[in-house]
């Protein structure tokens, strides 16, 4: 009989399952921030114009952390479908990555409360990063302890490597546009995760981001 490190958390389905619970939450809480404008302030159509715009930044910020959820939601479930079976570390490592995850409405709500300043810019961005580390970490380990499916190409392994170190360079890219403007820096990122969501056919940028 093998020891308990030997037998804990191979099955991924249990991982996939704490991933969508952990997902959704967070996807949720970010809208949370939007409010509806309050009642007493708005005595006219202008009014509600005016109050409408002043939650654009919330907006923006909603729809910069929705599709960077779902980028990285996408991303480990494509890691998970790729292994046989998991084991006790990288069980942890998967709750390491969503432990990141969880603290994306926190980001985005201090980015949404003072998006012209840098040094909430840069905690939005180290939250970008730490989830990419850990989703990279949590791949390097399945590789290295033998957990991927025999059959699989080698290039699969190459590609997804490649894309989590190329995306993290474009954060990193649109987080040192802060220096100039923190708006650039977001607008650039959404582009990018605009991008890497919808996957449009443009051969050049197909072959650089992916």
């Amino acid at each position: 009989m093998g020891s308990y490190n030997q037998i804990a958390g191979r099955g991924l389905d249990r991982i996939s399952a704490l991933s969508d619970g952990v997902f959704a939450v967070a996807m949720t809480l970010i809208v949370l921030e939007i409010h509806v404008p309050s009642r007493a302030a708005v005595h006219s159509e202008q009014d509600l114009w005016l109050a409408l715009a002043a939650l654009s930044p919330r907006a923006v910020t909603y729809l910069l952390s929705f599709l960077t959820l779902g980028i990285f939601w996408v991303g480990q479930q494509t890691q998970l479908d790729q292994l046989e079976h998991g084991d006790r570390n990288l069980a942890w490592l998967h709750v390491a990555f969503l432990a990141t995850v969880a603290v994306t409405p926190f980001s985005t709500e201090l980015l949404a409360n003072f998006i012209v300043f840098r040094a909430a810019l840069l905690v939005y961005w180290g939250n970008f990063l730490l989830l990419g580390a850990a989703v990279y970490a949590a791949w390097a380990y399945a590789t290295r302890a033998g957990l991927l499916k025999a059959d699989l190409h080698p290039g699969v392994s190459h590609a997804i490597r490649r894309r989590i170190i190329i995306a993290q360079l474009l954060y990193a890219f649109g987080a040192a546009l802060c220096l100039i403007n923190t708006y650039w820096s977001i607008g650039f990122i959404v582009l990018i995760q605009l991008y890497y969501a919808f996957a449009p056919r443009i051969p050049v940028l197909t072959k650089i981001l992916t």
